[in-house]
Parts: structure tokens; sequence; C-alpha cells
């Protein structure tokens, strides 16, 4: 008797629920967002017949399934939240499927904990007009959007002042870590290249393996290693470090050293995207900047954005 209560009234396991782990709880998330996008989608949305009555709203899992061209199966168990493999490519699919916005896309692929490739972070192009406010206040500061990969985005007018033949890369290749390792120009404007090299590697690595599986950014690391034997040898090392302040000092033939502090502040309205501001140590190279600007309002610096300004534009690569 007092076993049988103990076990129906008091015992510590009766009448409570499994506590939910950490993926099991995500996954359910994932599951009931998953339901709720396709709800709220119809047949004739998508140029589908309506067919026979329904006995809930929206589209039905193997309808989903056929749109985003992957199996039944394979939905429908991403959608129950089981423990399957997701890749980006495929979860890119299911959320073009289900007409997803950017912070919808953001969040399933967060909830998947799946890397989002740079191409779904470049469908958000545009630089909304309060970054381009804020980075023309920043004046005299240079500073630029930079993703997480290092592709220069966008910049302002100090920043292309002091770094001319950076902003006068493709886009495809305006990358501030090839930039740095890869040209002689980064290699030479760095003065303390020795100390910052091997720490500027491991915040890049401290990113990478948020992006593991991304062939863009293995393509990119492959093509660095090539490139730069200082990289490939710090890569080597798997030194790994969070993004932190740090000071770099440049040498500009015009001026002389230029030394600075950098500061990254990540911007919540573009995931993966921060804001790189570098703010001169000492008056003399708040002088020097100064006078870089002046010189650089006489040589014109292209850029990508409307009529020649590079600043309007955000070129994700």
């Amino acid at each position: 008797m007092t076993t049988a209560r103990r076990n129906v009234d008091g015992g510590p396991q009766a009448g409570r629920a499994p506590a939910l782990t950490r993926g099991s709880e995500r996954r359910a998330e994932l599951a009931s967002f998953l339901r709720s996008r396709r709800e709220r989608i119809s047949p004739e949305d998508v140029g589908m017949p309506p067919g026979a009555r329904r006995r809930t709203p929206g589209l039905r899992r193997e309808e989903v399934a056929q749109l985003a061209g992957v199996g039944v199966t394979w939905y429908t168990w991403l959608e129950q939240g089981r423990p399957i493999n997701v890749s980006a490519q495929v979860l890119g699919a299911v959320a073009r499927t289900l007409r997803l916005d950017a912070a919808e896309r953001d969040h399933l692929y967060r909830l998947a904990e799946v890397a989002q490739p740079p191409a779904a972070v470049a469908e958000r192009a545009m630089l909304p007009e309060d970054l381009r406010v804020i980075l023309d206040t920043l004046e005299p500061l240079p500073a630029a959007m930079v993703n997480h990969r290092s592709d220069v985005l966008a910049w302002n007018g100090t920043y292309a002042a002091l770094f001319p033949d950076l902003v006068r890369l493709p886009a495809a290749e305006r990358n501030s870590l090839w930039y740095m390792f890869a040209t002689p120009a980064g290699r030479e404007l760095l003065v303390n290249l020795d100390e910052q090299a091997g720490r500027a590697v491991a915040v890049f690595r401290y990113r990478y393996t948020q992006h593991l599986g991304d062939p863009e950014w293995r393509e990119f690391v492959d093509r660095l290693c090539a490139a730069s034997p200082l990289f490939a040898t710090m890569w080597a090392t798997h030194n790994v470090a969070p993004p932190a302040p740090c000071d770099k000092r440049f040498r500009f033939p015009e001026v002389g050293e230029v030394a600075t502090r950098t500061t990254n502040l990540e911007v919540a309205e573009l995931p993966g995207v921060r804001l790189v501001v570098y703010t001169p140590i000492d008056e003399s190279s708040r002088e020097r900047i100064a006078r870089l600007v002046v010189r650089a309002r006489l040589v014109a610096v292209p850029g990508d954005g409307p009529a020649g300004d590079p600043r309007l534009a955000l070129a994700a690569g």
C-alpha cells in the first residue's frame, strides 16, 4: 500500500514529464515553427489546385516536400523534430517554399543549427538607411560593415581614404583578411603584422566553425592557404580566439605611422554582419588620418554604389 501510494502520489517521477534537453527543446520549436509556416500557405498561393476538402489549413507535408524537391519522409521527420541531418542547401529550398522572410529564414537556420550560406545573406543586400547614416556619422573615424568571412560590404569616406586599394577591389575579392595576407600592399601597410597575424587567423577560425560544411568558406580557406604561406602556417596551428578589440599600426608613405584601436560591434539587424571602427590612439594618428582624408578628396576613389559613391553598396560575397 505504501509503495503504491508513493508511486501514485509522491514518487519523484510520478506525474512529471521528462525534462527536455536543449536539443529536444530546439527540435520541438523547429517542428512548431515549420508547421505554423506551412499552415499559412494555401495551395492557391503556390499555383496548386485546392483539391478535396482539407482537415487543416495550408499545405500538406507532401506538398511542401514536392515543391521543395525533397523526400516526403525526410520533410515529415524534419517537421516532427526528429534528429536528422540537414544541409544548408536543402533547408534553403524549404525556406523558399514556405516563403520565409529574412528574419524567419534566420530563425529557421538557427533552430536547425545550420550555418546560413552567404548567398542567403546577400538576399538582404541593401544597407538600411539608418546604418548608412551611422557610417557617415562616425566620420572622421574610419568605419566599415564587414561580414563573418571578413568581406568588406560598405564603408565611409575615411575608411576609403585609409584603404583605397582594398575598396577598389571587385565585391567578390573585397576581403580584409585576403588583403592582409595575400596582397603586398596589405602586408606592407600593417606595421605589426607579426603580432596581429596569429590573432586574426584564430578569430577567423572561431567564426569558421559556425560555417562548417559551407563550400564557399572551405574554398576561401583553400585559396588563402595557397596564396599566403603565413596564413597557411597560422591556420595549421588550429588556434582559436573570440573577437576582441585590438591595436593595429599602419604605415602610410604619405603621412607616416597611424596607430588605431579596432572595435567590432555586431549588427543585430543583419545577422553575421558587424560594424568595424578604427579609433586613433593618439593625437598624431588622428591628425595623420585627417591628412589622408584631405588627400583622398583630391583623388576620387571609385566604388560600386550609385554615382560612384562606394558607401552606398552592400555587396556580400
